[in-house]
């Protein structure tokens, strides 16, 4: 007989797994696998380059483009450093309360997609259901790309997906788009008593950094503040900075970290053109003049696209139908929903817990959110049984 899971059942099991982003989440996706097959699901595996992590989707229904795509990520932040009461990989339950690293983000909604798979295959589901579990998407969302595109190109091809992260089943319409930086600025060095002959990496990250800043103000006083969003601007914040070698030196390098937060109507790239005119027009020019082998550098080295509202949505209109909550809602953490709608489909965000539970010690998903989930699942395979 196939294994059946309840949803807490199965959300123990995946909890157990530690998988944390710096380490692989082979075991848990062969453990899904074996479940899959064990229900006669056949699901394909989508192997990163390093062979240590992967992800994984499968298609329960018809073979027939239009279902809908459940969509979690695998990998959990880490523990250390946090002080947990509990074991963080053993699920416990306590007053209404179940804990357990990634019970909030986002094992719950996968608990629920794979817990719900033997009551998809008794439906008779006119559209299919697809189930994707993605690597890395809290170091960047790395995972989800190769997955959607695994998923087109063996097809079908869904036209929706709900995304479960934590919303407490609040159906999410948008979000900010989301890229990190990395700014390294060459100077030249020299003593400081001999100023005018040396370029400071320092001084002109500083400038840089002092442009993020000011562009961020000017974004605020700007702001619409019938957008739904806290804030509802775009950010540009550096968040580490590193440079120089001791007081009485001119500094030769300088380098830091940044991210820039796009609200809709606003897109990564215009941001980063911003940026890269600002180096190029009013801090290079002056830097070469001192020293030809000077510059700046800056790098691209994540970037997740924003969810934008979509006009007459599907998958809007489906999570709406299924939760009944018509509410205008919008969060400024980032998700792999834009990188499905990048593809085009149709993408909402919506799944059980609080985002305040996410990525904190003693993480917990409430056992009423969860059974909300649960009877968010039967409802979507009665709906796609009509």
């Amino acid at each position: 007989m196939p294994t059946r899971y309840s949803a807490r059942d199965m959300l123990a099991r995946l909890v157990a797994f530690p998988t944390v982003s710096s380490r692989s989440n082979l075991d848990l996706i062969a453990f899904v696998e074996d479940y899959l097959a064990g229900h006669g699901v056949t699901s394909t595996r989508v192997t990163d380059e390093t062979g240590e992590k992967a992800a994984l989707h499968a298609v329960i229904g018809p073979q027939v483009d239009g279902g809908i795509a459940l969509s979690a990520h695998t990998d959990v932040v880490p523990v250390e450093g946090q002080a947990w009461s509990r074991d963080p990989f053993t699920l416990e339950e306590e007053n209404g309360r179940i804990y357990g690293r990634g019970t909030c983000d986002m094992k719950g909604f996968a608990a629920l997609a794979l817990a719900g798979v033997p009551d998809m295959l008794a439906a008779d589901l006119k559209r299919p259901i697809h189930i994707a579990l993605s690597y890395d998407e809290e170091v960047g969302c790395l995972g989800a790309p190769p997955m959607i595109e695994s998923m087109l190109a063996s097809g079908p091809r869904p036209a929706t997906v709900i995304v479960g992260e934590p919303s407490s089943m609040q159906v999410i319409t948008a979000h900010k788009g989301t890229a990190v930086i990395r700014v390294t600025v060459h100077g030249h060095s020299v003593h400081s008593s001999q100023w005018d002959r040396g370029v400071s990496a320092v001084a002109a990250a500083a400038r840089i950094v002092a442009w993020l800043d000011d562009q961020t103000r000017a974004n605020q006083a700007a702001a619409d503040p019938e957008l739904a969003m806290d804030p509802p601007f775009t950010t540009l914040h550096c968040g580490t900075i590193e440079g120089g070698t001791a007081a009485n030196i001119v500094s030769r390098s300088c380098s830091f970290h940044c991210d820039i937060r796009t609200i809709p109507g606003e897109t990564l790239e215009m941001w980063m053109e911003s940026l890269q005119d600002f180096v190029d027009t009013r801090i290079v020019p002056g830097m070469k003049a001192v020293h030809p082998e000077t510059g700046v550098d800056i790098e691209l080295l994540a970037a997740v696209p924003g969810l934008a509202p979509e006009d007459h949505g599907k998958a809007e209109e489906i999570a709406r139908r299924l939760t009944g909550d018509n509410g205008r809602h919008m969060v400024v953490y980032g998700t792999e929903a834009g990188q499905f709608q990048a593809r085009g489909i149709s993408a909402v965000v919506c799944g059980p817990g609080s985002i305040d539970q996410a990525h904190q010690p003693d993480e917990y998903i409430e056992t009423a959110q969860l059974a909300a989930g649960e009877q968010f699942i039967r409802r979507l395979v009665a709906d796609l049984s009509r």
